[in-house]
């Protein structure tokens, strides 16, 4: 199965590195950490010398709780690093180093050394860029480093990492179920509970665990791991908790009170990943952090293509007097987050979408309620045909690309519209609006 991860880049030496990481194919199925543990001891162990590491599970959030977290320390004076996935523009988002995203030359030679050490072991395009970034983080002082899994968590690359700082697992719902719902003995036999089982397998021997608020199912998964594993448990709703009051976010915990301020991201889920990023910092023991720093990191986060709103640029222009937002999201979770925030912000809106033929478009567009639905495919990806949004009171146009899409608003522009379903789509739009990451 071809890798879906696929990169490109301007500079010939990162081109050369990329095309050999291009080549290697998507795991089928479930498997495992062998190759990554064999990896890591070829590559020296870098995984054992990294700065302190907070690490971040969950199906939605995880990225957003990683921008918070980075937005926290670095209004602290520290310096970051930071693992995430995927890319929407360029492959260096996925590593940034000290608060800057990784220079074209050092990946170029981090990527050769880890593809040579990897060609017998049968490596995912993930496990090698995991590799690289921890290469990196080794090997770049750096007082935090902050890593989101990249899908499940018990069995995911990023896992090797033996003692980090603190753990959080972020929300929770149903995604990538060829991998976290394949039959397992002992794993448990319900879909959600077996989810947050995957992602406490995170969990490590002594170091805090910081949970949101789950089903008591999920809840009872994810405390049976964390007992069996010695890792200290700390829920939200139990152990701290954190709510919404006249434009604030009151958070408490045994240490005390913050009163923070909201998340200058759109949305009202925002504000929940704001604060399991405080309560991880405020669990962790590795770390210095004054409540101040909290504070700031909290309004000076910024996380792109999560209800992003275009700047003007070549796509935006297209409709100068439209609020365009882009977001990334294609699940469940996310449209109840999408739902959520377009309903308080008046009457529906068109919307232009991707979204990729494995994910189900009910998911998104059930929430919603578009007044018109301009499908398109997702470049280089297989995705859903414009007959695949149907049995909705809106109207179905399927456009070739994202330039077509918004062009057919040009005689009539509504006053907001937005593009949704793929990151991958979300970052085509970037790239094309000049509008890539930094």
């Amino acid at each position: 199965m071809a890798n879906l991860d696929g990169a490109i880049s301007s500079d010939a030496a990162v081109q050369r590195q990329l095309d050999r990481l291009n080549a290697l194919s998507l795991p089928q199925g479930r498997i495992g950490l062998d190759a990554m543990r064999v990896l890591m001891e070829r590559l020296g162990h870098p995984e054992k010398t990294l700065p302190p590491v907070l690490h971040i599970a969950g199906t939605n959030g995880k990225g957003s709780t990683a921008a918070f977290l980075r937005a926290m320390l670095e209004a602290d004076g520290k310096r970051v690093h930071v693992y995430t996935s995927p890319h929407l523009v360029r492959f260096n988002e996925r590593i940034r180093l000290g608060g800057s995203l990784i220079e074209d030359a050092l990946l170029a030679e981090l990527l050769e050394e880890v593809l040579d050490q990897a060609g017998d072991l049968g490596a995912s395009f993930f496990e090698v860029t995991t590799a690289a970034a921890f290469l990196a983080f080794s090997r770049t002082p750096a007082e935090a480093c902050v890593i989101e899994v990249g899908l499940g968590g018990r069995l995911d690359a990023t896992n090797v990492i033996p003692v980090p700082a603190v753990c959080g697992i972020a929300a929770l719902g149903i995604d990538h179920e060829a991998f976290l719902l394949s039959e397992e003995p002992g794993s448990p036999p319900d879909p959600m509970t077996r989810i947050a089982w995957e992602k406490a397998g995170i969990a490590k021997t002594g170091t805090p665990l910081v949970t949101q608020l789950y089903a008591p199912d999920m809840m009872e998964a994810i405390g049976t791991v964390a007992e069996s594993t010695g890792a200290p448990l700390f829920r939200r709703g139990a152990d701290w908790t954190a709510e919404v009051r006249e434009g604030r976010l009151r958070y408490r915990d045994a240490a005390g009170v913050l009163d923070l301020p909201l998340p200058s991201l759109p949305g009202g889920h925002q504000a929940d990943n704001a604060a399991l990023a405080a309560a991880m910092l405020r669990h962790q023991r590795s770390i210095s952090i004054a409540d101040s720093a909290i504070a700031r990191g909290i309004t000076a986060a910024h996380w792109p293509a999560r209800l992003q709103r275009l700047q003007p640029g070549p796509l935006a222009n297209l409709l100068p007097d439209t609020r365009i937002w882009l977001d990334g999201g294609h699940n469940l979770n996310a449209g109840e987050a999408l739902g959520d925030f377009f309903k308080t912000r008046g009457a529906p809106m068109p919307i232009v979408i991707g979204m990729l033929s494995n994910k189900n478009p009910d998911a998104l567009l059930a929430h919603l309620k578009p007044t018109a639905i301009v499908a398109l495919p997702v470049p280089g990806h297989e995705s859903h045909p414009a007959t695949a949004f149907g049995g909705y009171p809106a109207s179905v146009t399927e456009a070739a690309d994202i330039e077509s899409a918004l062009r057919l608003f040009i005689a009539d522009p509504p006053e907001e519209l937005l593009i949704a379903g793929s990151l991958y789509l979300a970052g085509d739009v970037l790239r094309q609006n000049e509008q890539a990451p930094s």
